[in-house]
């Protein structure tokens, strides 16, 4: 066995990149006393233009010390040896660990020329690899322990009891890039499991891919390992993260798209069982790589080219001092052009070929140029082209850790990107906007449409006699009164009805958009926008198949698509604080009261309107929908309580004392929210001694309050010409509907101590202040947390409690299995529970979830009642999201439509209504068993 032997990494200098920031470099050389000069001018130039990377030098410094002494293949077996040996428990802590140190060598070799860029590639593939197969199998291994997975033991956890990720994407080539997320696809091998197992498996391995994928991706204080993405896995939309083989495959052979195929191309079993993720790349063969020419996938791939173009706004070819925010990635001439280019044309003939079967897309383009496929020429070029890309893309990756293939959008930026490659910045500007022409001149001919396009190849659809009729009856709608708007439609007709005929149920979708296109008030713009953009079809269709109620707004409200086409609609969600400042903002500029209530309710439905969007298209999570809306409510809260208080001060004058808090109960409270839901408040007031206001017409300070809760409550749910924004129930204060509508502190302490009832104790556990004065809503908290750490009666409370779910479970027992809220084992009764236990703990906690651990933790709760607590939690909580945004009051699934059906599977991670319906009841019948016991028993005792 021959042993190599790598020079250490001085030895192996040939560039380094020029300091833009030269104290940063200066102050990171520092650190290494006694560098060779190669070296400190790497380190340097490295600090000195990417302040991720100068970070990385100053908290790795003792380890980094010793790697530059090192050669960069040494240093990295040893970062990879370390990881391997971590335990289970050390595994988040200790990947972070090791992803730092492995960023920062792999720079550093990358910076100085000592590695090429398919070993830059090679080793941060191997390190993603080793992640996520230490992460999946530690993830998988409790459920081993405690026997979950029928047949399968501790001893099964080498191959991960039959469960597989394949790496997909550039993970998958081992061409991943400096900042990259990896693409999964976790699959399990169901032929190791009977099949009445095979459900029970699928839901280990579904808790087991959630648990690998919070390892990778959680971002921590000491960073994260990697951002993880399952969404290529078939049917992401409906299908649970980790399925079967099986059912894999028959998506694959009955619904596989091109660019699935095109996909699979650089599919690689990574992590788990190998050897039966191999044995599932091999039987989907006959699926990527069909016998005949595929020319077809020319057309496919030429389609998603648009897509992505239409979807992301990338317009033409930049010049060289216009490539500012240039996406060197999805742009014209950019790195997703080589590989359409390379893929497609292995799609076309790699199934009669199998010498094109490969993943690399350098490799790829050797093996066309080689089988005549495409000029030596033009292989060469491409190639040198996708290097040059590629190493580009990783500089600006390396600057701040940052996913991103955009170009600077600022000349600063793009100084400092000159200094990070060392070069001037007018030859570097020159070269890349040459370099995005040739790879544009060299691709977009052969993807280029043939005479006719789209519209001339696709056939005419044939309507049965009643869609015939409503298609018809469109004419009469205001939307096409005019000549231009009915010109401008019959254009675009053929398109709409192509893509309804891709809908799950056509009729259905047909309906729904008839009822989008009635309450059109005019059709013009709109239609032209859709002539412009036909993604936007498919959007409409989406919305009308599954909920009318945002249907409805999206035909009153046809600007909204001016943000969905602008980007912002895709942002990031801002948070409370910014959303809060922003309707600020916008009702200052709204004129008198009235416009503001009416601006302040348009900008709350464009906002609620987004969500309900991401959450109905997968983009959002039910859980991320709850906390998302309760921030919305928040803001609002918080911005319009100064707006009714200064109006109200107007005629009565200021807040006498200190001012009033408002106070979130219930769902507001928890901070969960659904697209319908109410909001539970109370208003507390500190007087402070004040007896009356002092304006031109004064109030008691008790009237004041009561008057001016009124005002608030009116300017929240009163109907104007924009709606309303929420309905209000104030029924939580103190003495209910009997009690004033707003309370003085002093008497809200008193009534809690010596008066309330144990239901009112609970409701407590839930109260946050959301508006209003700050001290006095912090006041109100430190009351809470004392109040409920104070000691309690245990038997008398859980008796309470007995009492209050028996009445009801009389007055509401739910609409049967299919009911998420109201019934034994419910959220409701969940709730119920959950908050008992925070009360019985003393613990803070407001959300079910969060008072559920705490239970939990007080050993109240055991880990197993508390985790199927969770599990059916999550699960009716998606139901309850997804039927509420459909509009509806409770889930009849036989009314659903197959879009709702779909929707409702999709949020629950369920196949099918045969999946689901049985697991809904057993969650229900399991956490019903759970509360019983559990309030039978008292803590301590």
């Amino acid at each position: 066995m021959t042993t190599v032997t790598h020079a250490p990494l001085a030895a192996r200098l040939t560039r380094a990149p020029r300091p833009f920031e030269p104290e940063r470099g200066r102050e990171a050389v520092a650190l290494f006393p006694g560098l060779v000069p190669e070296l400190a001018e790497l380190v340097a130039g490295t600090a000195g233009c990417s302040p991720y990377l100068a970070a990385l030098l100053h908290r790795e410094r003792d380890w980094a010390a010793a790697a530059l002494e090192q050669s960069p293949e040494d240093a990295f077996e040893t970062v990879m040896a370390e990881a391997a040996g971590l335990g289970d428990g050390e595994l988040p802590s200790g990947l972070r660990q090791a992803k730092r140190r492995v960023a920062l060598l792999v720079a550093l070799a990358d910076l100085g020329g000592a590695w090429r860029l398919e070993e830059v590639t090679h080793a941060l593939t191997r390190f993603a690899d080793l992640s996520v197969d230490m992460s999946l199998k530690a993830a998988i291994a409790p459920d081993l322990a405690r026997g979950r997975l029928p047949g399968m033991g501790p001893e099964d956890r080498a191959t991960a009891a039959g469960m597989v990720a394949l790496a997909m994407g550039k993970m998958g080539a081992f061409e991943l890039n400096y900042s990259s997320d990896i693409d999964l696809i976790c699959l399990f091998d169901n032929d190791r499991f009977a099949p009445e197992d095979v459900a029970e498996a699928r839901a280990v391995f579904v808790r087991a891919t959630r648990r690998m994928t919070a390892t990778l991706s959680e971002q921590t204080a000491e960073g994260y390992v990697w951002r993880t993405d399952l969404r290529l896995r078939p049917d992401a939309a409906v299908t649970p993260v980790c399925l079967s083989m099986d059912a894999a495959e028959a998506y694959y052979e009955s619904e596989g798209r091109t660019w699935e195929r095109a996909a699979y191309i650089k599919a690689r079993a990574a992590a788990g069982d190998i050897a039966a993720g191999e044995r599932f790349l091999e039987r989907l063969r006959p699926f990527v790589w069909r016998r005949h020419l595929d020319f077809a996938a020319i057309r496919d791939a030429h389609d998603i080219r648009l897509r992505i173009r239409e979807h992301k706004g990338l317009g033409g070819l930049p010049g060289p001092e216009a490539l500012e925010g240039t996406d060197i990635k999805l742009g014209r001439g950019g790195i997703r052009e080589i590989e359409f280019f390379t893929q497609t044309r292995q799609l076309i003939a790699g199934g009669r070929d199998p010498d094109l079967r490969v993943r690399g897309t350098v490799e790829g383009l050797e093996r066309l140029a080689q089988k005549g496929w495409i000029p030596a020429d033009v292989a060469e070029t491409l190639t040198a082209d996708y290097r040059a890309h590629r190493e580009l893309e990783h500089r600006l990756q390396m600057i701040a850790d940052a996913q991103t293939q955009k170009l600077p959008g600022t000349a600063e930026g793009f100084a400092r990107l000159a200094a990070f490659m060392d070069r001037d910045e007018g030859q570097l500007r020159q070269e890349i906007a040459e370099r995005l022409a040739r790879v544009h001149e060299l691709t977009e001919g052969f993807f280029a449409p043939g005479a006719g396009g789209r519209e001339a190849e696709a056939p005419e659809l044939v309507l049965e006699e009643h869609e015939q009729e409503i298609v018809d009856g469109w004419r009469r709608y205001p939307a096409l009164r005019s000549a231009r708007a009915r010109e401008i439609f019959d254009r675009l007709l053929p398109e709409i009805l192509r893509r309804l005929d891709r809908a799950a149920n056509r009729h259905e979708a047909l309906m729904a958009l008839d009822g989008f296109l009635a309450g059109l008030p005019a059709g013009v713009q709109l239609f032209s926008l859709f002539e412009a953009n036909p993604h936007l079809i498919d959007l409409v269709v989406d919305i009308a198949g599954i909920s009318p109620e945002l249907a409805r707004y999206l035909s009153r409200n046809a600007g909204v698509f001016d943000a969905v086409l602008g980007g912002d609609f895709f942002a990031d969600w801002p948070g409370r604080e910014a959303l809060a400042a922003a309707l600020a903002a916008r009702l200052a500029e709204a004129g008198d009261y009235e416009a503001r209530l009416d601006a302040a309710r348009a900008w709350a439905k464009e906002w609620h309107f987004r969500i309900g969007v991401h959450l109905l298209r997968g983009l959002i999570d039910a859980e991320t929908s709850g906390r998302q809306y309760a921030d919305l409510a928040d803001a609002v809260l918080a911005a319009l309580w100064p707006v009714v208080v200064e109006e109200f001060s107007t005629r009565h004058g200021p807040p006498p004392g200190q001012g009033a808090a408002v106070i979130g109960m219930g769902s507001l409270g928890a901070r969960r929210l659904n697209a319908a839901s109410d909001l539970d408040l109370i208003v507390i007031y500190e007087p402070g001694g004040q007896e009356a206001s002092t304006g031109r017409r004064p109030l008691a300070t008790r009237s004041y309050y009561a008057r001016l809760t009124q005002a608030f409550v009116t300017a929240l749910s009163a109907p104007t010409a924009e709606g309303r924004l929420y309905e209000v129930d104030m029924r939580l204060r103190p003495s209910g509907r009997q009690g004033p509508v707003a309370v003085s502190f002093a008497g809200f302490c008193d009534y809690q101590r010596t008066e309330a009832w144990t239901w009112e104790h609970l409701a407590l556990t839930r109260a946050r202040p959301v508006a209003g004065e700050a001290a006095l809503g912090q006041a109100v908290e430190a009351f809470r947390r004392q109040l409920l750490a104070a000691p309690r009666d245990a038997v008398a409370t859980l008796r309470d409690v007995r009492e209050m779910r028996a009445r009801l479970a009389a007055e509401r027992p739910g609409e049967g299995v299919w009911d998420p809220k109201l019934g034994p084992g419910r959220l409701l009764d969940i709730g119920l529970c959950a908050q008992t236990g925070a009360l019985l703990t003393g613990d803070p906690a407001r959300d079910a979830p969060e008072q559920i651990a705490a239970a939990r933790r007080f050993g109240w709760l055991g880990e197993e009642e508390a985790q199927t607590l969770l599990e059916a939690h999550a699960l009716f909580w998606s139901l309850q999201a997804g039927v509420r945004l459909m509009g509806a009051s409770r889930l009849d699934w036989e009314r659903l439509g197959a879009g709702g059906q779909a929707f409702l599977l999709r949020l629950a991670g369920a196949a099918d209504a045969a999946e689901l319906a049985p697991r809904v009841a057993r969650s229900g019948e399991a956490a019903a068993e759970v509360i019983g016991a559990a309030l039978e028993r008292v803590p301590g005792a």
